[in-house]
């Protein structure tokens, strides 16, 4: 069985996120072993990326959400580092503007959606509108309950103008969290990153599991499949994530674009 195949969420499936372990590094024991890995992983979608951006024809949208202290920042920091920034672009959601607000919840999303040559990559997304919107009630369920289904619509729209959806669940445990968030507030390097907001949030751990649980079930189809990685150990985090997107890169395999016929009658004086 390929690698990544394991985690990969089946369209239709229910998703039980307390059925799968967030600590465990199946098919490696070795961090060294994946590390390496990793660094080939990221020259390929170094390579991929400047292709993709050479042929200009589709892009590819990499969605990260997680719980807080998930990963998603070091997961751009360690796997993104070889693309090239003329052709790669981060949007990171934090809370609607007032002009956001002026709109539907998908006109934000869609503006940073990835140009033909991109890789886009969103840090939380238009998920969080139905889980912080949700739990929160920022709106009434009449509401959000369709946005499912909205969702749905949107990324198929996606994948049918060209651009390839990869979205990633970053799976970690409570106590992991709980070591994450205690490693901000104690290590002067990452004071800068506590939120005190984010121990509030810790405590509706269980209401957050189970509106993940609806919207990875609900919105997970064969045109922006879920892959949910667990994300205990960092190293294999960064290995899984990186092997997924090299991989679909290759699929896509995106090509240089032909010269001009007239490039063989061509002198540099």
């Amino acid at each position: 069985m390929n690698f990544t195949k394991q985690f990969i969420c089946k369209p239709g499936s229910k998703v039980k996120l307390t059925e799968r372990a967030a600590g465990l590094t199946p098919g490696f024991k070795d961090r060294d072993a994946a590390e390496k890995i990793l660094a080939r992983n990221v020259e390929r979608l170094a390579t991929l990326g400047y292709r993709l951006y050479a042929e200009n024809q589709r892009s590819l949208l990499i969605v990260l959400q997680a719980m807080d202290a998930g990963g998603k920042d070091g997961t751009v920091r360690h796997v993104m580092t070889g693309l090239d920034p003329q052709s790669c672009r981060v949007t990171s959601f934090k809370a609607p503007t007032s002009e956001d607000l002026a709109h539907d919840f998908l006109w934000r999303i869609h503006q940073a959606a990835p140009r033909r040559g991109e890789v886009g990559i969103f840090n939380r997304s238009h998920y969080e509108d139905v889980l912080i919107a949700r739990i929160h009630n920022l709106v009434p369920k009449s509401v959000w309950k369709d946005r499912y289904e909205q969702i749905n619509q949107f990324e198929q729209l996606l994948a049918a103008n060209g651009t390839t959806v990869l979205k990633f669940f970053l799976h970690i445990s409570k106590d992991e969290q709980r070591e994450r968030l205690e490693s901000r507030l104690h290590d002067p390097e990452k004071n800068w990153k506590m939120n005190p907001a984010d121990l509030k949030e810790r405590e509706r751990w269980d209401d957050y599991r189970a509106a993940y649980e609806i919207a990875l079930s609900r919105c997970n189809t064969p045109a922006a499949p879920w892959f949910i990685i667990p994300a205990n150990k960092k190293w294999y985090r960064n290995l899984v994530v990186s092997s997924v997107i090299v991989e679909t890169l290759e699929r896509m395999a995106p090509r240089y674009p032909k010269p001009p016929a007239s490039l063989a009658k061509l002198t540099v004086r």
